[in-house]
């Protein structure tokens, strides 16, 4: 990397990582460096009252040794604290220069410590437990180590009078350094360690059940088990465009088939879709498959799941998300999907033609043309006037066929479908069926589907010819669910985008300052060597030079080679007038330059 893309604290800390090196010291060591305890362990189970608390494991003098990032460090001649940041949280470290440098030598305390560390860096600490006179539980240094050098400075957070400065809060930078925004910001870890209680409680209320978690291909020939926009690849081996899947449905179903009694999967599913506060294109996804179930024991199971998991990661069976207290408690209300549509609009879709009800959303100023079939139209008006009404936990039932390609037909309401969509917080969070085994009317739903697509529906399924042959084979009465877990962390943690519960969301590129190239300088007479340099000094383009004095060009450039110490001799000012007279007009037209 040229020097001159760095910043001063950049430069300043390789300096440093060469001045440990000529000392001999490694600043990436290799060897295991075995800790003993954690800082949230050593303040848990410290006591030093006359009588040891039950369970304490930690006394004065007790002996540890611990690890982690040296986040703040406060020099006071001869003695030192430091804040040391490992997995768990922070602790305080007390350092004296006699006690890590027992010996004559003391520059592992006045150069290394003092001088050559900077926040940032990992250090090992070997010491004992104590309070302090003010009351902190610390360690007392006996030992120092180097483990690490940090080359990039932290932005760490600092506070006066309740007040946080130099926050590193912008959620672009957030999410695209997330191993910044873990380090620094507080409580995002924590989120993290949710998500996986989340997922951790939901394999194991799903394994005590029986069930197996299995994997599935994530290329597929066919997207299918979903109503979505896929993304397209290229299997050079095969020589044949594939899909990344959208859903895991078919396959399941296919183990369903082959004998296994319930399967699920947690996997990765991608739609090449749209991104906001609730959707990424690249999502996890849970699905579920038991057979000899129906869409009313899913409901059952479903709400039991989720209590469970609220318990897990809350300590109770409610939380509070945008102000409101959602109960995940068992049971939840459930309602056909017509009936929520007719609650919020009087309008009654019970018997009316795809005209009809097309005509209701053109006069209700619905964005709507003739590629949408009923169902989607009905899907139309159940999000634009119900979905973000229904806060708490709430399954929508009975859904339309011409909606559901995949569900039984209702065994008591014609032309509605066995299926489920839970809403919570005005969002869909998991979509269920009594799962359709009837491989002729299958492959009639699969054509039908064919028909959206040819009048323009780019979400609609394509026939999975091998599918149905599995269900020919025959599949026992099957019910089937999937849950994103996404949107399940969102509800559970308290967060309202989805970019605050994955480590790492899509992102647009990074916008990046434009730069001429070194060959459109070179068109000027600007040696490569020196394009560096006038970067350095704010000139981006070419052009960015037309305007200025040789002299003061040529003076910048000194003041650059100056300060970091290049080992270069300046161009002279007729050469920098040179390469300024050369410098294309790029103003518009007839403007002249100013």
């Amino acid at each position: 990397m040229n020097i001159l893309e760095l910043s001063e604290q950049e430069i300043g800390r390789r300096q440093s990582l060469q001045e440990l090196r000529n000392m001999g010291i490694d600043p990436y060591p290799a060897a295991e460096y075995a800790t003993n305890a954690f800082s949230a362990d050593i303040r848990n189970n410290f006591t030093d009252g006359p009588e040891v608390a039950e369970g304490a494991t930690m006394t004065e003098g007790t002996e540890v040794c611990i690890a982690g990032r040296m986040m703040s460090r406060r020099v006071m001649g001869k003695a030192s604290f430091v804040e040391l940041q490992d997995s768990k949280g922070r602790i305080q470290v007390y350092i004296t220069r006699d006690d890590i440098c027992p010996g004559d030598n003391k520059d592992l305390y006045n150069v290394v410590f003092k001088k050559l560390l900077d926040i940032g860096d990992f250090i090992g600490v070997k010491g004992f437990v104590f309070r302090t006179q003010t009351g902190e539980i610390s360690v007392h240094a006996k030992e120092l180590t180097l483990l690490s050098k940090s080359l990039k400075p932290l932005p760490i957070v600092k506070y006066k009078d309740g007040v946080a400065y130099d926050k590193f809060d912008d959620p672009e930078l957030r999410y695209r350094q997330r191993y910044v925004d873990l380090v620094v910001n507080d409580g995002v870890k924590e989120t993290f360690l949710q998500r996986a209680t989340v997922l951790r409680t939901l394999r194991r209320v799903l394994d005590d059940a029986g069930y197996t978690e299995v994997e599935t291909p994530t290329l597929q020939s066919i997207a299918g088990g979903a109503s979505a926009r896929p993304f397209i690849t290229h299997f050079n081996a095969l020589d044949q465009d594939m899909y990344m899947r959208i859903a895991t449905e078919l396959y399941l179903k296919r183990l369903i088939v082959g004998g296994f009694e319930g399967v699920y999967e947690i996997g990765k599913n991608f739609r090449n879709e749209g991104m906001d506060r609730n959707h990424n294109p690249e999502f996890t996804c849970m699905e579920l498959y038991v057979q000899y179930k129906d869409y009313n024991w899913m409901m059952s199971f479903t709400e039991k799941l989720l209590e469970t998991i609220c318990i897990a990661v809350n300590g109770k069976a409610e939380r509070e998300i945008d102000g409101n207290i959602i109960s995940f408690k068992a049971p939840y209300r459930r309602l056909p999907i017509l009936e929520a549509i007719e609650e919020k609009t009087g309008f009654d879709c019970n018997g009316k033609t795809e005209e009809e009800i097309r005509a209701f959303c053109k006069e209700k100023g619905m964005d709507v043309d003739d590629t949408m079939g009923k169902g989607k139209l009905i899907d139309e008006l159940f999000g634009e006037f119900c979905e973000g009404t229904f806060i708490q936990p709430t399954f929508i039932t009975d859904y339309p066929v011409e909606m559901s390609p995949l569900t039984k037909m209702h065994r008591s309401k014609p032309g509605l479908t066995e299926r489920f969509e839970l809403m919570v917080n005005g969002k869909e969070l998991a979509n269920a069926y009594s799962e359709l085994n009837d491989p002729i009317d299958q492959e009639e739903r699969f054509v039908e589907q064919m028909r959206l697509a040819d009048k323009g529906d780019d979400e609609a399924m394509v026939i999975d010819h091998d599918f149905l042959r599995a269900l020919q084979y025959g599949m026992p009465p099957t019910s089937g669910i999937g849950i994103g877990i996404d949107r399940l962390v969102m509800l559970m943690t308290g967060k309202t985008f989805i970019q605050e519960v994955l480590f790492f969301p899509q992102m647009k590129p990074e916008k990046k300052a434009p730069q001429s190239t070194v060959a459109e300088w070179a068109e000027i007479g600007v040696p490569e060597e020196w394009v560096p340099v006038l970067r350095k000094a704010g000139f981006n383009l070419v052009q960015n030079i037309r305007e200025e004095k040789a002299q003061g060009l040529q003076q910048k450039i000194g003041e650059i080679v100056k300060k970091y110490k290049l080992d270069m001799k300046k161009p002279t000012v007729d050469e920098v007038q040179a390469w300024i007279s050369l410098t294309p007009d790029l103003s518009p037209k007839g403007e002249g330059s100013k």
